[in-house]
């Protein structure tokens, strides 16, 4: 008789099972600061047209060249698992008129995006990402305060010792004369550029700024400054921003090959990170992208907005703070309920749902058959400090036992009490 195979998630691609209390933590959060700042949820959908990251993302970026799930239909068009969340925000804000709504529009979204990528710590093939988009506004003050929107998210959610790393990429035209000038530049050094940066020399000179290989790094070290051939309007509107972040007193340092991934991205661009973590490893980044909408066929719309890659946070969390729980806040405990006998299950029923309905966590142990001591050990194991046991004695008593596994005491207490008994207890 043949074994049957034992089926094991797709190579970087994970089941979220331990970590997904962190995740809707962080969703959470999420949902309630951006809502303060006035950003509604969208969600759009995990299936796009191809074209619409071509046009979007740049043909000749790293994404498009080499990370999509692109498929043909069956009726032959190209279609593509989303690998990220602005360009299909873009997309819906032309295709629900969304010009037509009170302007600037303001969304944020999460959910699942995917890249066919070599998986590595907090990076993966399908990963999670939460993002937000502010479209209608060419003003700085709108970047400023999506900073300060953003770094409110991270410290609620428990991050310290935030920085933000903050550079100008200018307008279309102040792009293509730098990319003019760094091309000339590195010409004389192809043999010092790697297979990719050689690709990017050809292709997009502004994205080797990006790369990590030391040598390379070293090189650019002389090479020209984008900011030097920023136009009046962008060094104005750069000016603007770094003079209001500091009035709300945020950490920022300005980083002159901070380009981002993405070709559409104009003026201004950011990351951020923990000092703890060092410059050259960013919790997250984004920028302005004045040109997107139009290039997607719609007018001439301004943007900015950032992207979380949610799996990665969690995992710098959890590396950055050992011990701690995301957002910072205290689990509430789980109450026990534990039946003693198979009679009184209906019992444990109703005292669970008492205590649901008061907001407390309770789980009861349905299985009543098997001996005290057992059920116990379940709680235990559970993480339940509080039991709560209704037996034959109780039932006729009109009373509950409530045990304390951390001082190894209990009481008897009125089954018309003991809500907020345990109430006051686990918030003591």
């Amino acid at each position: 008789m043949a074994v049957k195979r034992r089926f094991q998630s797709v190579k970087g691609m994970r089941d979220l099972v331990d970590e997904a209390p962190a995740f809707a933590e962080v969703e959470e959060t999420a949902r309630r600061v951006f809502s303060l700042y006035g950003y509604h949820e969208v969600r759009t959908p995990v299936v796009e047209d191809t074209e619409l990251f071509v046009r979007g993302v740049g043909e000749a970026s790293e994404i498009v060249g080499k990370q999509m799930y692109s498929f043909d239909d069956k009726k032959g068009r190209s279609l593509s698992l989303r690998p990220e969340g602005t360009a299909p925000v873009a997309r819906a804000y032309l295709e629900h008129d969304m010009a037509s709504w009170p302007q600037p529009v303001k969304v944020f979204y999460m959910g699942p995006y995917f890249r066919y990528e070599r998986p590595q710590a907090g990076r993966y093939r399908q990963f999670n990402q939460i993002g937000a988009e502010l479209i209608g506004d060419p003003g700085p003050y709108s970047d400023v305060e999506l900073l300060v929107m953003l770094l409110r998210f991270l410290e609620e959610v428990g991050f310290q010792d935030l920085e933000v790393g903050l550079n100008s990429v200018g307008d279309p035209e102040c792009r293509r004369r730098y990319s003019r000038r760094l091309r000339e530049y590195l010409e004389p050094h192809r043999d010092d550029l790697g297979a990719d940066s050689l690709r990017r020399l050809e292709t997009n000179p502004l994205r080797i700024l990006d790369t990590k290989a030391p040598k390379e790094r070293e090189l650019l070290e002389g090479a020209p400054r984008l900011r030097e051939v920023l136009g009046s309007a962008a060094q104005s509107h750069f000016e603007v921003v770094c003079e209001q972040l500091a009035r709300f007193d945020v950490d920022f340092e300005i980083d002159n090959r901070l380009v981002r991934g993405l070709d559409y991205y104009t003026r201004t661009v950011f990351e951020i990170t923990s000092v703890s973590l060092g410059a050259q490893d960013a919790i997250l980044g984004g920028g302005r992208y004045d040109g997107l909408i139009a290039d997607l066929g719609g007018p001439s719309v301004p943007g900015i907005g950032f992207a979380i890659g949610e799996d990665r946070l969690v995992s710098l969390f959890r590396h950055l703070y050992p011990g701690r729980r995301v957002s910072g806040a205290s689990p509430q405990e789980p109450v026990c309920v534990v039946p003693v006998g198979a009679s009184y299950r209906r019992h444990g029923l109703e005292l669970s749902q008492a205590l649901r309905a008061a907001g407390i966590t309770a789980i009861c142990e349905f299985d009543a058959l098997r001996p005290l001591k057992v059920g116990l050990k379940q709680a235990n194991r559970r993480g339940c400090r509080w039991v709560v046991l209704i037996g034959e004695d109780e039932v006729a008593a009109g009373t509950v036992v409530l045990r304390d596994f951390e001082n190894g005491t209990q009481e008897t207490i009125q089954r018309d009490e003991f809500v907020d008994v345990v109430a006051t207890r686990i918030s003591a």
